[in-house]
């Protein structure tokens, strides 16, 4: 392997170390991932059991720290902190207090979107890379692959001689492009897809959260 890439021509090591290139930060991407969503998986059903044990919003405020990797404990601060506000602003139009109220919920609901987006940003980070490593590698090796396949045919023509022995290791030397692309390519597809399924469990999370989280306001501001 080692003297096949030593013997390529100077295209076909220029696309190697371009594959070489993706495929260490794919790698690096892969373990990394791997470590904030195994966390952030854990620490979201470990605040879901804290959240739901605990009869005060305050409370939980107060215990955030304990839950710094799932996307949930940032949900909760910042829609907290919205209902802070609107708890802030008095009505003193007699007779309002139930729009009053309905538009509180509305703020709230705002905060949770914006914390929500920030969240599936911050969880989604590096995986375009990992998606185009996935889909570009297999096609920069076969590039490696069809130059190098032209250079030989081409120092097949001028030699004059189109024996097996000559055509073989220009040949196996271009093919080799194509494997490390795939070899670049199969880990990044399948870590995309892997991280892919945790990000949407995720959302699916936030999401239902946030819909509890603001029918709890919505029952805490009509009871005044």
């Amino acid at each position: 392997m080692l003297e096949l890439i030593w013997n390529a021509g100077p295209v076909v090591k220029a696309v190697l170390l371009v594959l070489a290139y993706f495929s260490v930060v794919s790698w690096a991407i892969i373990f990394y991932k791997f470590r904030v969503m195994k966390k952030a998986c854990r620490e979201t059903d470990q605040f879901l059991d804290f959240f739901w044990n605990k009869k005060r919003l305050d409370a939980v405020a107060l215990e955030l720290k304990r839950f710094p990797n799932t996307p949930l404990s940032a949900l909760f601060r910042e829609g907290y902190h919205e209902l802070m506000k609107v708890q802030r602003i008095k009505t003193e139009v007699d007779g309002q207090g139930f729009a009053a109220n309905l538009s509180g919920a509305d703020s709230v609901a705002r905060a949770l979107r914006r914390a929500s987006t920030v969240e599936t940003q911050r969880l989604e980070k590096f995986l375009t890379f990992l998606a185009t490593t996935g889909s570009t590698a297999p096609f920069i090796g076969l590039f490696g692959t069809v130059w190098g396949i032209m250079d030989s045919f081409h120092g097949i023509g001028r030699s004059g001689s189109a024996s097996l022995a000559v055509v073989a290791p220009g040949i196996s030397e271009a093919l080799i492009a194509t494997a490390i692309g795939l070899v670049a390519a199969i880990p990044a597809v399948m870590g995309y897809n892997h991280f892919l399924n945790k990000l949407n469990i995720l959302i699916a999370e936030m999401d239902n959260f946030s819909q509890e989280f603001l029918n709890i306001v919505e029952h805490m501001m009509r009871r005044g």
